[in-house]
């Protein structure tokens, strides 16, 4: 699922006193940046230049980013998961530790939310013209809908330790719910290995945080409000975020869809209905130490729309906020975990 982010990457500041070491005082705020997964990478490392540039963190960043590429990415043809969906065989198929790492947690959230998160839809995220395929802009017949379904179903995979197999031949798997997240954390797990502490890492809207900008003060970032405007131009701020040592994630349909016959239709496909989702529900923001996680769930709480997608929230102890779509404009609402993390 081509999801398109909505996080703008606005970092803000807020007046709260840090207590580094002294000799932390030469240290800068560095910014790293390039294009991974069909989108841009920002990074901000706060450290002294020369400890960045002997550390060839620039290189290692690229070099990880391009190994999940090269694992999860549907649009290589020669990827992992292109190999995968490719094969009409039903037998084990050995599979990459990162691989295996997305597949597991995606298949927990996929359980946890009854199939609302199912990384197999991706026949109907195709048919309905959002994925690598590119088909046109039109509305899928029944009987195509029919055949999309019948390819899609979580429970016709299964994952031990590294060996995944399907019980059908053409089932399809499409990580992209779940893999910038992923990205995310590796490059701040990446990050942390090489002894720096405080950082900013976002790939297309994704976003971990940790420690303190520079000048000691947080790291602060701001919501979108959920515009209608699929060539993201016009954008102003929403609500403004202090998410200290976490991830960020953001899920809507404002930005990738199409129109027909007067109507719109979302990028977001329930794979109940097999149809993009049709609430007022416009976009969800869950924070959460992994973004990994919180790239699956916020997806999740979206498919499932604002009274089912608060009641799971709540249950399952999630910090998120909903913006709808009203006939005032929009209205928000948050779990209490999620209240600590607004400005």
């Amino acid at each position: 699922m081509n999801k398109i982010k909505l996080m703008l990457l606005v970092l803000l500041s807020i007046s709260i006193t840090a207590c580094f070491p002294s000799n932390d005082s030469a240290k800068e705020e560095i910014l790293l940046q390039g294009r991974t997964m069909g989108t841009t990478y920002n990074v901000k490392v706060v450290a002294m230049p020369e400890q960045v540039e002997a550390l060839k963190l620039q290189d290692k960043i690229d070099a990880a980013l391009k190994q999940i590429n090269q694992e999860m990415s549907t649009y290589i043809p020669n990827s992992e998961i292109s190999l995968f969906n490719q094969s009409n065989s039903e037998e084990v198929f050995e599979v990459s530790n990162g691989f295996a790492r997305v597949l597991k947690e995606s298949i927990r959230l996929g359980e946890l939310s009854n199939g609302k998160l199912d990384v197999t839809v991706g026949p109907l995220v195709n048919l309905w013209g959002f994925g690598p395929e590119q088909r046109p802009e039109k509305v899928p017949s029944e009987s195509e809908l029919i055949s999309a379904q019948a390819r899609v179903g979580l429970k016709n995979l299964h994952l031990i330790g590294n060996q995944l197999s399907k019980d059908i031949p053409n089932l399809y798997v499409d990580l992209s719910t779940i893999a910038k997240g992923y990205g995310v954390d590796v490059v701040a797990e990446l990050i942390e290995a090489n002894g720096i502490v405080n950082y900013l890492v976002e790939i297309g809207g994704e976003m971990r945080l940790k420690g303190f900008k520079h000048t000691g003060e947080l790291w602060a970032i701001a919501i979108e409000k959920p515009i209608l405007d699929p060539s993201g131009e016009q954008r102003a701020v929403h609500q403004i975020l202090i998410p200290k040592d976490n991830a960020v994630a953001t899920s809507g349909d404002y930005r990738n869809f199409f129109e027909a016959d007067g109507q719109r239709f979302s990028h977001i496909i329930d794979p109940a209905t097999g149809k993009p989702i049709s609430h007022n529900l416009v976009s969800v923001t869950v924070i959460h130490p992994s973004s990994m996680t919180a790239d699956g769930l916020s997806t999740t709480l979206m498919v499932m729309g604002m009274d089912q997608g608060m009641a799971f929230a709540v249950k399952n102890n999630i910090a998120a906020l909903f913006i709808s779509k009203t006939e005032h404009g929009f209205s928000e609402q948050f779990t209490v975990k999620f209240k600590q993390y607004l400005k």
